[in-house]
C-alpha cells in the first residue's frame, strides 16, 4: 500500500473543533481511502482585534488507488 500526504486547512467561526470537523467532512467529499488525520496547528484569524475564525491546519493521509 502507498499512501499520501496533503496538508489542509479548515476554519470555522465558532471554534476550533467546529474547523476541525469541517476539515473532516470537505476532506471526505473529494479524497476516498483516508487513513489519518493529524493536526499540526491551530491558529485564529483576527478582525479589529476580536478572533474572527478559528483554523486548524491538518495532514491529511489517504491510499493511493492503482
Amino acid at each position: 500500500m502507498v499512501s499520501k500526504i496533503i496538508t489542509l486547512v479548515g476554519e470555522s467561526p465558532v471554534s476550533w473543533e467546529d474547523a476541525t470537523t469541517n476539515l473532516i467532512k470537505e476532506a471526505q467529499t473529494s479524497l476516498r481511502g483516508i487513513t489519518r488525520i493529524k493536526v499540526t496547528e491551530f491558529d485564529v484569524r483576527l478582525e479589529q482585534e476580536n478572533v474572527s475564525r478559528f483554523r486548524v491546519k491538518a495532514e491529511v493521509a489517504f491510499k493511493i488507488e492503482a
